[in-house]
């Protein structure tokens, strides 16, 4: 799983970001101060996504001035409120690979993030999950056991993606509600323990329940 740090000071809308790059399944590693992304820098990231103006002393510019001082190749895009071609230029100049103007729809984030991975880590692995026998192809939303396809519907390819990304950790209802419904539904969590029965008849997979609070895939 390719790690996505995502520098932003605009607390909802990192949120947002986070949520949309994790069900890409990226794992996303977020800051809202410019100081902690830049002692952050020398852990494992594939992709840096900078916000230039943040509130601290520290931007996005200074920012990616000491990403390049450590590696000159890992991927960088720059978001900005600032639709201007100086700072598009002064961004590229600075070793930028993008460039994305506030408001943006986090749909065309997630394409640009899923493009720019191909280009530069190629796209043979980094879409495939592999759970027991069972292989899951994220690219093509295609499940198959022994070369025999698993017929799922959105949702429950999405919970099983999503329990898979998680596996070991012990999730409540409402934080799976969120996640795999996100905005499309608003009622009881309950909801979630029926599709966890449907993905448990079409698949042999450990899902644990937790009384009174939720479930946890384990091995």
């Amino acid at each position: 799983m390719h790690t996505i740090c995502l520098v932003e000071d605009e607390l909802d809308l990192s949120k947002l970001i986070k949520m949309y790059l994790e069900k890409a399944n990226y794992n996303v590693v977020t800051f809202d101060k410019g100081e902690d992304a830049i002692n952050y820098i020398g852990n494992k990231v594939d992709i840096w996504i900078l916000d230039i103006m943040l509130k601290d002393d520290v931007n996005g510019y200074d920012i990616i001035k000491e990403i390049r001082k450590q590696d000159e190749l890992v991927p960088v895009i720059f978001t900005s409120a600032r639709d201007q071609d100086l700072d598009k230029i002064l961004g590229l100049e600075l070793g930028s690979d993008d460039y994305i103007t506030k408001p943006y729809s986090p749909k065309e984030l997630v394409l640009r993030v899923n493009n720019i991975i191909k280009r530069v880590y190629g796209s043979n692995e980094q879409n495939i999950i592999k759970y027991d026998n069972y292989v899951i192809n994220l690219d093509k939303r295609k499940v198959t056991q022994e070369d025999k396809d698993i017929k799922l519907t959105t949702l429950e390819f999405d919970l099983l993606v999503y329990l898979l990304n998680n596996k070991g950790k012990q999730l409540s209802r409402e934080e799976i509600l969120e996640k795999v419904w996100q905005e499309n539904y608003f009622g009881s969590d309950r909801v979630v323990d029926d599709l966890i029965r449907r993905l448990r008849k079409k698949m042999h997979i450990n899902v644990q329940s937790i009384y009174g609070y939720g479930y946890r895939l384990d091995e």
